[in-house]
């Protein structure tokens, strides 16, 4: 499992990346919503970024080759709603 903690971590890796910015200047807010899925409404420099369910696959996928040093192709990643641990995912 990843939890929702590692979830936003990831994402602002991705995005301060993609933006050449610091994750610190990257603000994640995770999202479900029953009609859109999973998204997250990211903040950098003022400027607002809606990730989708893949964008947010991507984000999670680097984060597993980068900072667990595994292949992030071997598993699938599914995002679960779970009324205690909020959005998490888990590697299938």
């Amino acid at each position: 499992m990843i939890e929702e903690q590692d979830i936003v971590n990831a994402i602002c890796l991705f995005q301060a990346k993609n933006k050449s910015v610091l994750p610190e200047q990257v603000e994640v807010e995770l999202c479900y919503e029953d009609d859109e899925g999973f998204f997250a409404e990211v903040f950098v420099n003022n400027d607002k970024i809606i990730m989708n369910t893949f964008d947010m696959t991507q984000a999670l996928r680097m984060w597993i080759e980068e900072q667990l040093h595994r292949d992030p192709y071997a598993t699938g990643i599914k995002l679960l709603l779970d009324d205690e641990q909020g959005i998490i995912a888990a590697l299938v």
